[in-house]
């Protein structure tokens, strides 16, 4: 699985070089595919089974208040988007999925503390993974973190257990309820997570699908940020699957509240 990882993590790299004003979205998703090719490996979202239609393209590519699952087209990237990648291959039978949010040229200050704060929020998780034993224990700690902020999380959309396919069991949620707790998991050696924090702007967290089946936007149109990284759980500690040993880390997280 770190050997797909490596490939999805140069796939990110590879957007991150293009993530320009100017740009199309669909040239930044044809990029990933040919990235893909050249490594023999198979992408996952293209084809993927959707409520209508087959998701078109090997790359989730969503602007500002667009949230997961936008489609990749015609659209010029303009100074000021943040835009959200997010990209899943299978290399010798093994998945790893994972996700990035860039700003596009210069951003507002509110927008690098959205994205600051959606990254902390995925350090938290790997952070507490290991010290944990239920996953609704890290899900409350995402959850604070994000709404200490002043910001909201996603409970619309989950993330999942991975392996030999891409969604396996558990789901793997960013917020606690009592739905969560009553199918909740336990954190042991062996479990590889993809854990996705949605993070948004607004003070609520509610998102609607549009009329392409696939794209989730925000309902009052505010921007959100959604990062990822594939999470293996071992008896030395947690492994960043995803990883990119040739970009900077993302900023660090803060130190999840007491409780």
């Amino acid at each position: 699985m770190r050997e797909a990882g490596k490939v999805v993590a140069a796939a990110l790299r590879l957007a991150r070089g293009m993530a320009r004003p100017g740009v199309e979205t669909v040239e930044i998703d044809r990029a990933i595919e040919a990235h893909y090719k050249a490594h023999n490996a198979q992408p996952l979202f293209k084809g993927y089974p959707g409520p209508k239609v087959p998701f078109p393209a090997v790359t989730c590519i969503s602007v500002n208040e667009q949230v997961v699952h936008g489609i990749p087209g015609r659209r010029p990237l303009r100074e000021g988007d943040i835009v959200k990648l997010d990209t899943a291959c299978k290399l010798n039978g093994w998945c790893a999925d994972a996700a990035v949010t860039l700003p596009v040229g210069e951003i507002r200050p509110e927008l690098k503390r959205l994205i600051q704060v959606a990254w902390e929020t995925l350090h938290i998780a790997i952070d507490e993974l290991g010290r944990r034993r239920w996953w609704s224990e890290v899900a409350l700690r995402m959850q604070q973190h994000v709404e200490r902020a002043g910001f909201s999380v996603v409970t619309q959309y989950v993330g999942h257990g991975i392996g030999r396919i891409m969604h396996e069991a558990p789901q793997v949620p960013n917020y606690v309820n009592h739905e969560v707790k009553k199918h909740d998991f336990r954190l042991e050696p062996g479990l590889v997570l993809a854990v996705e924090p949605m993070v948004n702007l607004g003070r609520r967290g509610d998102v609607d699908v549009l009329r392409d089946h696939w794209t989730v936007v925000t309902r009052d149109r505010l921007p959100s940020a959604h990062v990822e990284h594939t999470l293996a759980v071992t008896a030395d500690g947690v492994r960043i699957l995803t990883a990119d040993e040739q970009t900077p880390p993302a900023p660090p997280a803060v130190p999840p509240p007491a409780v």
